[in-house]
């Protein structure tokens, strides 16, 4: 499905058009079931005129035989048609759930603007199981449909007027099921809203824990999610009232209609128009009706709350790209040489800055606004308003936005570790069994924070030297040059222990360190690295500094950063100024000839 393409409709479609042959399996089997059930009280009403009344005992057991047999096909035509439905909702939730993950991960973004990582996770969870269940709904109404057929068609062939009642109660039924729906429906969007977002709130709390309990905010942000939490409780609360009413409205009227049939039916046997034996069949056919028109009602329930979800889910997979356009690869092989023109975003305001390829450069802000503004662009994960930004002589908007994150690795200053050992955050998954070609530069993505939680076995191994198997030198070198290795070496269980989700068991200083060596380990032919040692200690940001310069000789390295010890190895630094390009030279002459400069590096 394609971006801006989708609706709640096109979405609930796709997703019983990609079940349609378990769906269509499900509800054969389940109209078997459904004609069995209906047949059950017709043959006990040929069992009382033929063999009751008559007390003919072979023609009772023959007749007792039928409905065992009758029993054993309809108790396993249920139980075969209820796994393939299960199942159809089940892989239709999969799928679209699989669909709402690589449109967030995809690299032209978009998917999460104005909504919290906690929102985007419920959308692919509840909603994606909501709208699969419709699967599940479809398939249970079709079976409704049959029984209530096969019991109208038999009442019509003993009672005109009775199997009349049937066949036009039914739809009058079916509507009014409807139009109570439609509340619940509304409801049931608002409900999945708010619950999305107190689960997005409850995440941003969760993740930002620490800097909470640094500020004393822990009362302000507990109450921050009470409110948030009443919120999606009286919306909760508001869709269960709905969907009671609209429950309890459909089986008042369910009854009512039953128990016409059944008046019906008992003033028909009273003049004589029914045997005794029909008129039992048509009391356990009214009985038999409960079900499936219970069944209807579920079904509307389940429709108006995959309606809301589908809408929900649609929202996500057609929004609007951050980065649109690009499909060139990207230049093979990247020299790596990056160009800024003119480029105008937020806090830079027409910068014109040339990096040159196989170098270290250092750039220095007056403002944080400009750098991140700087890295939004070298990343692509914005586009300049003005300007353009070129790698090797090429536009970064005529490149493929995958491919360009590939070639050019941004570490931001506030990337994500995942719950996992150490080494596992540090080695992109399956690159253990990959290391020459496109593996170089590749996964710079699961560098950035989407690496897997296991396939880095090998590399608890290599940092940690004590599993078994070939050491991997690249993740050794770059933990060392970040000084990970370290990091590794004080923790229980070297570099195969776990960090915890968010890496909430190392120390700040500790979590920079294994962020840089994750994206060291990368190894892009271009990395942008911002602020990676704010958190550590000045031996250790010195030695990181040298570290760094080390492995990365030869390939384009740009750090965007304040730090003296970071900028004092640069070949080249630039000082951003007011949104321009203030000063240039190393590290050394600008501390001696700019006083701007010396403000903002060792002020």
């Amino acid at each position: 499905m394609r971006s801006g393409e989708q609706s709640g409709r096109d979405v609930l479609t796709r997703s019983v058009r990609g079940q349609a042959r378990r769906v269509g399996l499900g509800a054969a089997l389940g109209c078997v079931h459904q004609l069995g059930e209906a047949l059950v009280p017709v043959l006990i009403g040929v069992v009382i005129d033929q063999a009751v009344a008559g007390q003919d005992a072979g023609r009772l057991a023959l007749w007792l035989v039928v409905l065992a047999v009758m029993y054993v096909a309809l108790s396993w035509s249920f139980r075969l048609g209820a796994r393939a439905g299960e199942r159809s909702a089940e892989e239709a939730a999969h799928t679209l759930r699989l669909a709402i993950v690589r449109r967030v991960l995809d690299a032209r973004g978009g998917a999460e603007e104005g909504r919290l990582p906690g929102e985007l996770a419920n959308v692919a969870t509840e909603d994606a199981k909501r709208v699969g269940a419709v699967n599940m709904a479809l398939m249970s109404g079709m079976w409704a449909v049959a029984g209530i057929t096969a019991s109208a068609v038999w009442l019509l062939l003993t009672s005109v007027p009775l199997g009349l009642i049937v066949l036009l109660g039914t739809p009058v039924l079916l509507w009014l099921g409807h139009l109570l729906s439609k509340p619940l429906e509304r409801r049931s969007e608002a409900e999945q809203d708010r619950a999305a977002h107190a689960s997005g709130v409850a995440a941003d709390l969760v993740a930002g824990l620490r800097v909470l309990k640094g500020l004393g905010a822990q009362q302000a942000a507990v109450e921050r999610y009470r409110r948030t939490s009443r919120a999606s409780l009286a919306a909760t609360l508001r869709a269960a009232r709905a969907e009671s009413w609209q429950t309890g409205l459909v089986l008042a009227l369910t009854g009512g209609f039953i128990a016409l049939i059944a008046l019906v039916g008992g003033r028909l046997a009273l003049d004589g128009s029914l045997t005794l034996g029909q008129l039992v069949s048509a009391v356990g056919l009214a009985l038999f009706l409960l079900g499936p028109l219970e069944t209807f009602a579920w079904v509307n329930a389940e429709l108006a709350q995959g309606r809301a979800s589908a809408a929900r889910v649609a929202e996500v997979l057609a929004a609007q790209p951050a980065v649109v356009g690009g499909q060139d690869p990207v230049p093979d092989p990247v020299r790596g040489e990056l160009r800024l023109r003119g480029v105008r975003l937020g806090g830079p305001d027409g910068v014109d800055l040339d990096l040159t390829a196989g170098r270290l450069t250092g750039i220095a802000v007056t403002d944080p606004a400009s750098a991140e503004a700087l890295l939004r662009c070298l990343g692509r994960e914005t586009d300049p308003e003005s300007g353009s930004v070129e790698l090797d002589g090429v536009p970064l908007t005529r490149l493929d936005p995958a491919g360009l994150r590939a070639a050019v690795l941004v570490a931001a200053h506030d990337a994500v570790l995942f719950d996992g050992s150490l080494a596992a955050n540090v080695t992109p998954q399956g690159e253990a069994e990959a290391r020459s070609g496109p593996a170089e530069i590749g996964q710079a993505d699961g560098a950035d924070g989407a690496d897997g939680a296991d396939g880095a076995d090998g590399a608890d191994g290599a940092v940690n030297g004590t599993a078994e198997g070939t050491a991997d030198l690249r993740t050794e070198r770059a933990m060392a040059a970040a000084h990970a290795d370290e990091v590794a070496r004080s923790l229980p269980h070297g570099a195969a222990t776990g960090v915890g989700e968010g890496g909430r068991s190392l120390s700040g200083g500790q979590r920079q360190r294994v962020l840089l060596a994750r994206a060291l380990r990368a190894g892009p032919p271009v990395l942008v690295v911002h602020d990676p040692t704010t958190a550590v200690d000045a031996v250790t940001e010195a030695r990181i500094a040298q570290g760094l310069r080390e492995i990365r000789r030869g390939r384009t390295t740009v750090v965007v950063t304040n730090s003296p010890a970071l900028l004092a190895v640069a070949d080249r630094v630039v000082l951003l100024d007011g949104g321009r390009v203030g000063a240039e030279g190393t590290h050394a002459e600008l501390v001696q000839a700019d006083a701007t400069y010396r403000t903002a590096v060792l002020a």
